[in-house]
């Protein structure tokens, strides 16, 4: 790693910090998609939603280690979204106290990311999803170098993208896809040979602008 990505990573790692000990989230902003048809589509939606979870974990940023965050290319077995990239996490179980035991537990399930291992910074505001899914993404740090263990029936792969990259929201790409007959809009980012998209990238880039947001308000 050179030196101007290694500033970049304390940069952005620096700030996500910074971000979330300004910002308690109490009562966060929902995560919007990026085609208003489908955030019309939803509102309208008859009938309740699923609640999940997802973790996004952010390594610590530390001498000559980059600040990640850890990401899942889904099983190809999987009758929901298969090969798809993904963060960690799943549906509420009965037995979960809250939104952030729901991310911690799947996370272990699916990635072995044990939850003793994980600094909860704070939350992101739901997404609703046209599957019928309410997500609520969670924000944790972990330490570099951590040894997973990916469940084979649920994850294909578990890669690291920059921090750096996830958090520019100029790294993201508009496209459009089709969806119930119709072209719906997606943001999409390509990092090396994974392309990301869809709700994930559009969680992430939330997260990016409400970064970028908060400094240009301070």
């Amino acid at each position: 790693m050179n030196n101007r990505e290694d500033s970049d990573s304390e940069r952005a790692f620096d700030d996500l910090l910074a971000y979330f000990s300004q910002n308690k989230n109490d009562n966060p902003e929902p995560i919007f998609h990026p085609d208003n048809s489908v955030n019309k589509m939803m509102i309208e939606r008859p009938g309740a939603l699923r609640k999940a979870s997802v973790l996004i974990p952010i390594t610590r940023h530390r001498p000559g280690k980059k600040s990640e965050i850890v990401l899942t290319v889904r099983s190809e077995n999987l009758n929901s979204h298969p090969g798809q990239i993904s963060l960690p996490g799943g549906s509420e179980e009965p037995d979960d106290s809250d939104v952030v035991a729901t991310a911690l537990r799947e996370s272990e399930e699916e990635i072995g990311l044990a939850q003793s291992n994980v600094e909860v910074i704070g939350r992101l505001g739901d997404m609703a999803l046209p599957s019928g899914f309410q997500i609520t993404p969670i924000v944790g740090l972990i330490e570099p170098d951590l040894e997973f263990l990916p469940c084979p029936i649920e994850v294909a792969e578990i890669f690291h993208a920059p921090l750096s990259l996830l958090m520019n929201t100029d790294s993201y790409n508009s496209t459009s896809m089709t969806y119930d007959n119709h072209a719906r809009k997606v943001l999409e980012l390509q990092f090396e040979r994974f392309r990301i998209w869809g709700a994930t990238a559009a969680i992430l880039y939330h997260l990016a602008q409400m970064i970028e947001n908060s400094k240009t308000e301070n």
